[in-house]
């Protein structure tokens, strides 16, 4: 059976310089489900990897599609798993690295299937969104699948703020008649592979601490003027990302730019948090201080497979 070693954990710890450590023992390839890493425009912001590391070992879906695409988690789930069985046809590993759970769960379990809807339905949705703005349908998911909402805002606040994900979920709801979170986790999808997950994590200041110097150095390389490029586009849903809706903010004259940089910290230190508490929940996963010495993890990657 072949083996995919999954390397998760919060942003800033350290899981790309480990997926290149772990590719170059196993002689194996990489691919990235970092969901803002597949932009190109986008390099600083999402701490793309450097040059030397995509030059250390190979690497997919890194700055692989355009801001301007609508690409989904449904999308990359197929294209990720054809790499993969392409991958395996001549290795018995690769490895899947990357902060986004939803990503990472997509190859791992399979994405949910759901219902048909009838195009009237998502019309209707638009009309009244176009009316009363981001609050409709806010308060329309609310309403319709409470428990899903309420998810929402205590792991992932930010897909609040995303109109069209906010319409599927309200869109289901309204032409199925049933809560959107009825459809989640039903499918049970057979992989050709065994996932090893490595789960990578720090003392709560030490990951702070990572978090802030990432943000500085980010600052120094450039995050100012990439944003500045990017401002007149800040409307995409690529771009309602920690680190560059800030810098909007500061664009538009709502902040100061110091304030802002504490702005970006702040809310990359709650996104580490989400992070956390999705992740804590695989199954199945073996976590490691991010000071291990690499040997160790290849220790129990290699216990897991003779076990």
């Amino acid at each position: 059976m072949k083996k995919l070693i999954t390397i998760i954990g919060p942003t800033a710890i350290g899981k790309t310089a480990l997926s290149i450590k772990l590719a170059n023992h196993f002689n194996c390839e990489i691919i990235s489900c970092d969901s803002r890493q597949f932009f190109k425009e986008m390099e600083i912001g999402t701490a793309v990897p450097s040059k030397h590391e995509l030059a250390s070992a190979s690497h997919h879906f890194i700055q692989n599609k355009s801001i301007f695409e609508n690409y989904t988690v449904g999308d990359f789930e197929r294209e990720a798993i054809s790499k993969l069985d392409e991958l395996f046809e001549t290795n018995d590993y690769a490895i899947l690295v990357g902060g986004s759970g939803l990503y990472v769960d997509a190859i791992l379990k399979g994405f949910d299937t759901f219902p048909e809807i009838d195009a009237s339905v998502r019309t209707e949705i638009i009309s009244n969104y176009e009316k009363f703005g981001i609050e409709y349908l806010q308060n329309k998911l609310r309403e319709l699948d409470p428990n899903y909402f309420d998810t929402i805002s205590n792991e992932n606040p930010q897909t609040l703020q995303n109109p069209q994900r906010l319409m599927r979920f309200v869109e289901v709801c309204i032409g199925s008649g049933k809560p959107y979170s009825s459809f989640l986790n039903q499918k049970k999808t057979s992989r050709n592979f065994t996932p090893i997950i490595i789960g990578l994590e720090a003392e709560r200041q030490e990951m702070y601490n990572r978090i802030n110097l990432r943000v500085d150095l980010m600052m120094q390389n450039g995050l100012l003027e990439e944003a500045r490029n990017l401002y007149s586009n800040r409307n995409l849903n690529a771009l309602q990302t920690v680190g560059y809706r800030e810098l909007f903010s500061y664009f538009d004259g709502d902040y100061n730019l110091d304030f802002a940089i504490e702005e970006i910290k702040k809310n990359t230190r709650r996104f580490a948090k989400r992070q956390l508490t999705w992740f804590k929940r695989t199954e199945n996963a073996k976590w490691f201080d991010y000071k291990s010495e690499v040997d160790e993890i290849v220790k129990s990657i290699s216990n897991f497979q003779n076990s």
